[in-house]
């Protein structure tokens, strides 16, 4: 399989994955019926709550993690493909970046630790492995 067909794979389970969370808020939401918005509490004839419930709180925070890495991931990883970069190496850290943000996700939302953190950090190294290595193809 080619660098390109791994990243796009990852770039669609990615989106999946922060779907999911989107649906897990949205469960909460009208499982319980709370809504901080007041056109949203008035669709289920309910007042609007001063704030959210904790688990769609919790899974906000997923999100705002989210935007921090992956957007960088898109970029780092897509930079790599178009630059040619040796595609095991490119491969393998697109697949670990992928699987540690849905462990972290998983992790983040269970509470547990240190999963949690141990799979932001597998992030951040495939973060790093991918920045290396458009430098090293740029360098070259």
């Amino acid at each position: 399989m080619s660098s390109l067909a791994v990243y796009a794979l990852c770039v669609v389970v990615l989106f999946v994955k922060m779907l999911a969370v989107s649906c897990y808020q949205g469960y909460f939401r009208l499982r319980l019926k709370i809504f901080v918005n007041p056109e949203d509490a008035a669709v289920f004839y309910r007042p609007a709550q001063a704030t959210e419930h904790p688990e769609v709180i919790r899974a906000a925070r997923v999100w705002a993690n989210d935007l921090e890495n992956i957007p960088v991931f898109f970029v780092l990883g897509g930079l790599a493909v178009v630059l040619d970069t040796p595609v095991a190496a490119c491969t393998v850290l697109c697949v670990l970046f992928t699987l540690g943000r849905i462990f972290h996700t998983l992790a983040y939302l269970a509470r547990w630790q240190p999963w949690r953190t141990i799979c932001y950090g597998v992030g951040v190294i495939c973060l790093m492995g991918l920045g290396g290595q458009v430098v090293v193809a740029v360098l070259s």
